[in-house]
């Protein structure tokens, strides 16, 4: 948790539960809340997935989606922000990362969860090992 309720962030480890996350926005004088929610997919590139399975330097993701978050604070105005990320094996259609982003008007709230989305998978300590019915591959990035 940062900066007076603000910003909340999870790491989650065994399961991501979205609508939990939710409940930890200020939504005090807000009039949105927008959401983006990250799922594993079943088929990649025409390839059936099994699994994704997660890795994160654990003592660093917290204070880097923190700062995330309020960054997306500041520059776009919006209220508050919860956000989580998956560790560990993710199966197919399971959420692997959730954002909520509370703001006053849906404008500002819709840019900054993609702005967060986008830096969260540019700047996170994580790293993705996406395993198929024809092998695993560690995948560079989260795209």
């Amino acid at each position: 948790m940062a900066s007076a309720s603000r910003v909340h962030v999870e790491v989650a480890i065994e399961s991501l539960d979205v609508e939990a996350l939710r409940g930890a926005l200020d939504l005090s004088g807000c009039g949105s809340v927008v959401t983006f929610v990250g799922v594993t997919r079943a088929v990649a590139d025409g390839v059936e997935v099994k699994r994704l399975e997660f890795d994160a330097w654990e003592e660093q993701l917290p204070g880097v989606l923190a700062d995330l978050g309020e960054q997306a604070c500041a520059q776009f105005g919006v209220h508050s922000v919860a956000l989580a990320h998956r560790t560990g094996v993710v199966l197919a259609g399971e959420p692997i990362v959730a954002i909520h982003v509370a703001s006053p008007h849906r404008a500002e709230g819709f840019a900054a969860c993609a702005w967060l989305i986008d830096e969260l998978k540019a700047q996170a300590p994580l790293w993705k090992r996406e395993v198929t019915v024809d092998g695993a591959v560690w995948k560079a990035g989260l795209g």
